[in-house]
Formats: C-alpha cells, sequence, structure tokens
C-alpha cells in the first residue's frame, strides 16, 4: 500500500506492505531513493515491509522546512504505529538508523547496515571534490552531479539501474544544505549499541567509506562485518540475494 505521509510541514512517499514478523524498515542512500531495495523486495514477500523516500528524494516533495533523519524516521513510525523495528540502512540511511538506534534502544530489534554513514567519524579532508561539488550544486547542474555520483558510488559499473538511482536523487542535494539538519554524532557512541547488528560494504566502495565501515562495525559489541566482492555504494543492486538473506537472518533472530 502506498502512502503519503506528513512529516512537519512537508509528506514523504512511503510503502507498507503487510505480512508477518518483526516489521522491517528499509532506509535508502543518498545516491538512490527508495527504489533501490526493489530487487530485495521479492525474496521479503510475505513479511512486513515499510519503506519512504527522503524528502526531495524519489517520490517525495521537495522540503519546504528544516527536517533532520532522524527526525523523519520517528515520524514515519509513528504513523504507522510501529513499535519495534528492524532497521535496514544504507549510506545515508545507515545515519538514521544508528541515530535512532542511540536514542531509541528499546525499539530495534537489529541492524543491517550497508556501507553506513556514521555521523562525527573523523572523515579526512578532500578540497578538490570538494570543490567540486560546491561548484556544480552552485551552477545547479543536475546532470553534473549524476556524473559525480556514479563515478563515486558505482564503481562496479553504471548500468541503467545506477544511473536511476542517481537521476531520482541528485535533485534533492540541491537545497539539502538548507533543509537537512545533522543528527548528534554517534561514532563515539557506538559502544552503546545491545542490538544485533551486521554491517556490509563492498570491496568496489571507495577506500574511505570501507575505513568508516570497519570502524563502525568494531566499535558495536558482537556486530558481524561482511565483505561484498564486487559491489560499490550501492550493495542492494549488486549483491541482492545476499543482502535479502542477510536480511531475513535477523529479522528471524
Amino acid at each position: 500500500m502506498e502512502l503519503t505521509i506528513p512529516v512537519g510541514q512537508d509528506t514523504v512517499w512511503a510503502e507498507h506492505l503487510a505480512g508477518d514478523g518483526v516489521p522491517i524498515v528499509l532506509l535508502h542512500p543518498g545516491i538512490g531513493d527508495s527504489r533501490v531495495w526493489d530487487p530485495v523486495l521479492p525474496g521479503l514477500n510475505g513479511r512486513r515491509v515499510v519503506r519512504y523516500d527522503v524528502r526531495g528524494y524519489g517520490r517525495s516533495p521537495q522540503p519546504t522546512g528544516e527536517f533532520s533523519l532522524r527526525g523523519d524516521l520517528e515520524t514515519v513510525l509513528e504513523q504507522l504505529n510501529l513499535e519495534r523495528v528492524l532497521l535496514v540502512g544504507c549510506s545515508m540511511g545507515g545515519r538514521a538508523a544508528l541515530s535512532f538506534t542511540l536514542a531509541h534502544p528499546e525499539r530495534v530489534h537489529g541492524l543491517v547496515l550497508l556501507c553506513p554513514g556514521v555521523s562525527g567519524f573523523p572523515m579526512p579532508e578532500e578540497p578538490e571534490l570538494d570543490a567540486e561539488y560546491d561548484g556544480l550544486i552552485a551552477k545547479r547542474d543536475v546532470e553534473g552531479l549524476v556524473q559525480l555520483g556514479l563515478r563515486l558510488g558505482a564503481a562496479a559499473g553504471a548500468d541503467d539501474a545506477a544511473v536511476a538511482q542517481l537521476r531520482a536523487s541528485a535533485p534533492a542535494w540541491l537545497d539539502q544544505d538548507e533543509y537537512l539538519k545533522p543528527d548528534p554524532p554517534v561514532y563515539d557512541r557506538l559502544h552503546e549499541i545491545k542490538a544485533p547488528s551486521v554491517v556490509m560494504v563492498g570491496d568496489k566502495d571507495r577506500p574511505i567509506l570501507a575505513a568508516v565501515a570497519g570502524g563502525t562495525s568494531a566499535r558495536i559489541p558482537g556486530c558481524e562485518f561482511i565483505w561484498l566482492p564486487g559491489a560499490d555504494h550501492l550493495p542492494s543492486l549488486r549483491e541482492p540475494q545476499l543482502v535479502t538473506d542477510t536480511i531475513l537472518r535477523f529479522a528471524n533472530d
């Protein structure tokens, strides 16, 4: 069932699939929208699944007011009356999942994190990349942003699925700095997480993002770590069966 969910003064597109077991919430990356999970959904048939597009991404309208990833996740779960969930987050979605888990540990059945974003991780400076990105934003060059996203996030190949994901997400980047407010840093609090967790990352992802994934896995007590051969920053497109199997394993625990 497709839904329009109010979030603050805006709305987001969402899909709520009826089924059994712990609700599975799929959180998309910043280089895609919720359709990044399309290859995974057939394997989750019969399960209760929720996915939604962050404001400005995919089928959700552009934001008109400030928001945070965690705040909108909280609102979506409240609107759907979901109390305890399995969070599956890729990149930006992983950042939302970690922030929510530390704020509401009792509500998280488990964490499946794909190349997660982690607020507070000491990222190295990349002035040339920052200048390129800022220049494209200043020119509102969506096609340039798509190509930059493919270069950085689609090392496994700029196939139709990857290109479609970048085209669904790049327009959201134009005004993101104005509206999307950061959640509190979590990297130094990862040791507090008690939920069963796994971090997955592709060997074709950027080395710094693989380092983020490894550092995150090492700090979460008992966290599994899984390499995805041949995968880049879009693991659900590159290795959907392995991602699906991992989600089901954590949902069944």
